[in-house]
């Protein structure tokens, strides 16, 4: 049975959210504080984490900031901050998703298992014989570990600056508009702002650019949208 952690202050949306997930044949760890959430979240093997932003302990942004420095488990932000702003850097630093609140508990199951059906295909995909390693100028890409090298030095990735960057590596030559590489990497059936996608190529670039005057992997067509050179 698939666990979701649910990093919640509020008790009454907490029970609320467990309890929609467990009609729908999911199991549920509850916790009010951000430190104890952080910690069980990288301690034990969830299936998605919903965590809030205002919490006792750490912020919802510091715990999403940290998991994705270890782990690639989706992950989605509920809160209150509904401001573009709080979006895109919740979305910058890795979460899958950010909901505002009030929500609908269907939705939030609904989304709950569009990202782990995501994430499962994306880490077993087999659909096709491909070399595992991904190799492009002094880029590396590992397929069946999802880590990423350039020159020989590992770069860390949170899960979707990854997605964006297989995605993008796989379709080389190939100009994307921002909407199209939203569609792609988050789904068709996601809400959100695309310009999210700016957020995550510029960390992409950070990583793997050893030049920013000279770009080597992701180019910009300006008014058009992203190309990787092939």
């Amino acid at each position: 049975m698939m666990k979701i952690l649910i990093i919640e202050d509020d008790q009454s949306v907490a029970e609320l959210e467990r309890d929609y997930l467990e009609i729908s044949g999911f199991t549920c760890t509850l916790c009010g504080d951000g430190t104890q959430g952080l910690q069980l979240a990288l301690e034990e093997d969830f299936s998605l984490v919903i965590v809030d932003v205002m919490l006792p302990g750490l912020s919802g942004f510091e715990i999403c900031r940290r998991i994705r420095e270890e782990k690639n488990t989706p992950l989605i932000i509920i809160s209150a901050l509904a401001d573009d702003i709080d979006k895109v850097r919740g979305l910058g630093l890795g979460a899958d998703d950010y909901m505002t609140k009030p929500f609908s508990p269907s939705e939030l199951v609904a989304r709950v298992k569009s990202h782990i059906q995501r994430y499962e295909r994306l880490v077993g995909s087999r659909e096709r014989p491909r070399p595992e390693v991904l190799k492009i100028r002094g880029l590396e890409i590992d397929r069946e570990a999802r880590r990423v090298w350039v020159n020989g030095r590992e770069k860390n990735m949170t899960g979707k600056e990854y997605d964006l960057l297989l995605f993008l590596a796989e379709h080389p030559d190939t100009v994307y508009s921002k909407d199209r590489l939203f569609d792609a990497v988050w789904g068709v059936e996601n809400y959100g702002d695309v310009s999210t996608v700016t957020v995550h190529i510029k960390h992409i670039r950070d990583k793997i650019e050893i030049d920013p005057d000279h770009i080597q992997y992701i180019e910009t067509v300006w008014g058009v949208g992203y190309r990787f050179r092939g």
